[in-house]
């Protein structure tokens, strides 16, 4: 672990050799990894294109850098601690000899499917490990995997398997949310009346009965029952996809981010390793779905290449309380724990009663993703889960980015509630106003591009490289776009201020619509909040809000007006809102994310086209908020 940075003034040295010679730089991290064949040359790169190349004509296969390269010294290792939806089944424990084994076996079953290089391969399934074997089967014989999130609707399946011409699916029976059963393999069947695939592979998790098509459909362990365990991956040029990974789109259609191979083998170990301060014999255990990128940088790959245990949870957190990830932290003692926003927002609805019986003596990092995190989530996070005594890594980067970006480095870069703080090495910044001009200091506020490129960013969009540019390169020259606010405080740290179609222009003041949310969370009825822009004929625009509250304790009316009365106090009267709706619940991708299109339609008054609605947490919470609207 050579390229962990260990001190403060060690980071700032760092960064600024990254910034100097970026080349040297990488070249030097890139060493400590097992290539095939050497690069000719580190980067070919222009942002026109775009046309982004790392560690150009080099050859390897990433699961050698997590299989061979370490086997002799990892074998007996815990890669994987599993640990299932409900309390009383046992956990499961994968060392790197067992993981390694199941990988072999599932990608000699995939070879012998006629799957091989380049072909692309749908996974459709639960967290179960399975879906980790699956993913790493693709990678060592240079199939493309598409993990779509095992919730998403039959639609949503469809349109990815007909965008990227997947050629097998993988897949479960079923899956267990809290203590209900969902069925998969149905979502898939239904899917498949739409698209077509030669294989389908199912995986027997609930045991539920399902229909299985003679010729097309298998079961999993029917298939890798015999399979050899020997397998000699297949040889990968760096910039070969590894993954597409499909992101909403602000025109509805799904776009599939595609990430290659070395950069980004290269990127997300070293940004684990050093983000979370990983240290050997740690158990860290990121909450997301690996069907999320935070799933495949943070679960699979980069905790994986690093040799670590990572752990991955089948349920949810409030099944069957809402104890529930406070007991699997006592339980498994994590000491580094990666979660949401929202979770931590949701947990804390509970109260501190259900964390009081568990001992989480264990932890040293908490860290949050997803969103930027507001300042009382952040306080109660660090307080309560923390005891006052875990550094919390607020981490900032995308799907688009696939690693993170700008973060604290757990317990070496001080930190602030609601600030992502520095970049990590290699990450240069840089906040341009609408024309483009970069804002040079500190106490500035402005849109966040990056203006050179690192080995995990996004290559292009799968079969549409023209809205690959129009995207992320086109809006300013010469730079990578990320579609977010940014403030740069008198400290020179970044507080991301949420999307910057999220930025509303109320009579010539820009806020942040983060920034209007963070001051009505105050309110200690307000349970969580989302606000958007809506043309207002005075004003140009207005403010709308949508309240999750409790309500047990105020009348609506006024509830309302303290809210605005708490914005007015915080911010000052110009970001109080003009409307406030008290909405049961808010439109949410499942990693999430709120959906602001759908909200500003309604806010707008624009009710009958709301796009596809299918791939949302609950679609049918859009329908509660129009009827509340009219």
């Amino acid at each position: 672990m050579s390229d962990r940075i260990h001190t403060l003034s060690g980071y700032f040295y760092e960064y600024q050799k990254s910034v100097t010679e970026p080349e040297n730089f990488w070249a030097r991290i890139a060493d400590s990894f097992y290539w095939r064949k050497r690069w000719d040359k580190i980067l070919k790169w222009n942002f026109e294109g775009p046309s982004v190349k790392w560690f150009v004509n080099a050859k390897l296969n990433i699961t050698e850098n997590i299989f061979e390269k370490n086997l002799f010294t990892n074998g007996d290792r815990t890669a994987i601690i599993w640990e299932p939806s409900e309390p009383g089944e046992s956990a499961r424990h994968i060392t790197y000899a067992e993981l390694y084994r199941e990988v072999c076996r599932f990608s000699n079953v995939l070879l012998s499917k006629g799957i091989g290089k380049g072909d692309r391969v749908i996974i459709y399934m639960p967290m179960i490990p399975e879906a980790a074997v699956a993913m790493l089967a693709c990678a060592r014989i240079g199939a493309i995997h598409s993990v779509v999130f095992a919730g998403f609707s039959s639609t949503a399946l469809s349109d990815r398997i007909n965008d990227c011409e997947a050629k097998a699916i993988l897949t479960s029976d079923g899956n267990f949310r809290g203590n209900k059963k969902i069925p998969v393999k149905a979502v898939v069947d239904e899917a498949l009346e739409k698209s077509s695939v030669e294989t389908v592979i199912v995986c027997r998790r609930t045991g539920q009965e399902v229909t299985m098509k003679p010729g097309r459909d298998f079961w999993w362990h029917e298939l890798i029952n015999g399979a050899s365990e020997k397998h000699v991956a297949e040889e990968m040029d760096s910039e070969d996809p590894l993954f597409i990974l499909y992101t909403s789109g602000s025109t509805g259609k799904p776009k599939g981010v595609v990430h290659t191979t070395g950069g980004y083998m290269v990127y997300t170990k070293y940004s684990f390793e050093n983000v979370f301060q990983y240290a050997p014999g740690d158990v860290y255990w990121c909450t997301a779905d690996i069907g999320w990128i935070t799933g495949h940088s943070y679960i699979v790959y980069g905790p994986l290449l690093a040799g670590a245990t990572t752990l991955m949870f089948e349920g949810v957190p409030t099944y069957p309380d809402a104890g529930r990830f406070w007991a699997v932290i006592e339980k498994h003692k994590v000491n580094q724990f990666y979660t949401a926003p929202t979770a931590i927002r949701a947990l804390q609805a509970y109260g501190t009663d259900p964390i009081e019986p568990y001992n989480l003596d264990s932890l040293k990092v908490l860290g949050s993703v997803g969103e930027p995190i507001n300042e009382e989530a952040w306080r109660w996070y660090y307080t309560h889960i923390g005891k006052s005594r875990c550094p919390i890594v607020d981490t900032w980067w995308q799907t688009e980015t696939g690693g993170i970006l700008v973060s604290p480095i757990a317990g070496i870069t001080p930190t602030k509630p609601a600030f992502a703080t520095l970049p990590l090495p290699g990450i240069q910044l840089a906040i341009v106003d609408a024309e483009g001009n970069e804002l040079t200091g500190n106490s500035v506020e402005g849109n966040l591009c990056i203006k050179f490129p690192w080995p995990s960013m996004i290559r292009t969009t799968w079969g549409d490289h023209e809205r690959c540019r129009q995207t992320y390169f086109a809006s300013y020259k010469g730079m990578y776009f990320t579609g977010d606010g940014v403030k740069r405080d008198h400290d020179g740290y970044y507080r991301i201020l949420g999307r910057v179609d999220d930025v509303i222009n109320v009579s010539g003041h820009r806020m942040g619509t983060a920034e209007v949310e963070n001051a009505i969370n105050e309110h200690p009825l307000v349970i969580e909040s989302a606000v958007v822009g809506y043309p207002h004929e005075i004003k140009g625009q207005g403010i709308y809000a949508y309240v999750i509250c409790d309500m047990s304790h105020r009348t609506e009316e006024n509830l309302i007006n303290e809210i605005k009365e708490t914005v007015s106090k915080i911010i000052g009267p110009i970001a109080k809102p003009d409307k406030i709706q008290i909405v049961p619940g808010l439109p949410k991708t499942r990693s999430g994310k709120i959906m602001r299109r759908i909200l500003r339609k309604v806010a707008e008054g624009s009710l009958d086209n709301m796009g596809d609605t299918s791939t949302l947490l609950d679609p049918e919470v859009v329908e509660k908020i129009i009827a509340g609207r009219k």
